[in-house]
């Protein structure tokens, strides 16, 4: 009865966030403008999710996201550092039959369940227990997760906290002919990972990219060769900006 009820309240809690996220989602993007998918293979069965502070885009397809969108401050940050994790996976009930992923795909699959907008970044409850939605999640190697990635969220949250306003988007890649499926839904497993950063008062844009395997190597790249590398343009990054190639990420 107790596990019934706490799955209810985050089905209940998911959709008054998808009513209240009809005129503010865009807040998790800059200048309101959503990353827009140019891999004209991806798009069918493509549905936007809002949550309370960030933003999906699912795929029917590959059975999770293939963005995750946030916007982080540093009063965000601050507040995140209190917060418990749930650990409590669970399906989203806004999307049909069919198309997410399950618990049941994940099981003994041998890859993590990694977060694309992480739970280390939400600053409240109910942002903590969205976090945990499977359309947030794609199948991670366990090394890859605990280790390097960990490390790069933790950067990228001490860009926030150094520059206050940042906006960041996270996604899988699928490159190649041969892609692994989990589970009995066939969830699709990423090649690469990605990281889009934007810092506005610093007018600086930049792209993390990581095979999704054990390893401690990242790649830094121009939004320009993430756009080509990953079939998805990110407009709300001004076009001056994308071609930028900073030199490391510190603490990585």
């Amino acid at each position: 009865m107790k596990k019934w009820l706490v799955s209810l309240l985050i089905v209940a809690a998911s959709h008054a966030t998808h009513t209240w996220a009809a005129t503010s989602c865009t807040d998790f993007t800059p200048n309101a403008q959503w990353p827009v998918l140019t891999n004209a293979k991806m798009t069918p069965k493509s549905r936007m999710l809002c949550y309370s502070d960030f933003a999906v885009l699912h795929s029917g397809i590959t059975h999770g996201p293939l963005w995750s969108a946030e916007h982080l401050t540093r009063d965000h940050i601050e507040a995140a550092k209190n917060m418990v994790r749930t650990n409590k996976f669970f399906e989203d009930a806004r999307l049909p039959d069919g198309e997410g992923a399950t618990l049941a795909d994940y099981k003994r699959s041998g890859f993590d369940r990694g977060h694309m907008s992480p739970a280390g970044n939400r600053w409240n409850a109910e942002a903590m227990a969205q976090s945990f939605s499977l359309a947030n999640i794609v199948p991670q190697n366990r090394e890859n997760n605990q280790r390097m990635w960990s490390r790069i969220e933790t950067a990228v949250r001490k860009l926030s906290m150094k520059y206050d306003d940042i906006y960041v988007v996270t996604g899988p890649m699928f490159i190649g002919g041969q892609l692994q499926t989990i589970g009995p839904t066939r969830v699709f497993v990423p090649t690469q990972l990605f990281k889009v950063v934007y810092v506005p008062s610093k007018k600086l844009a930049f792209a993390i990219v990581a095979d999704n395997v054990a390893t401690d190597h990242y790649d830094l790249k121009s939004v320009h060769d993430l756009e080509a590398m990953s079939g998805i343009r990110f407009p709300g990054i001004p076009e001056g900006l994308k071609d930028q190639h900073p030199g490391g990420l510190k603490g990585v």
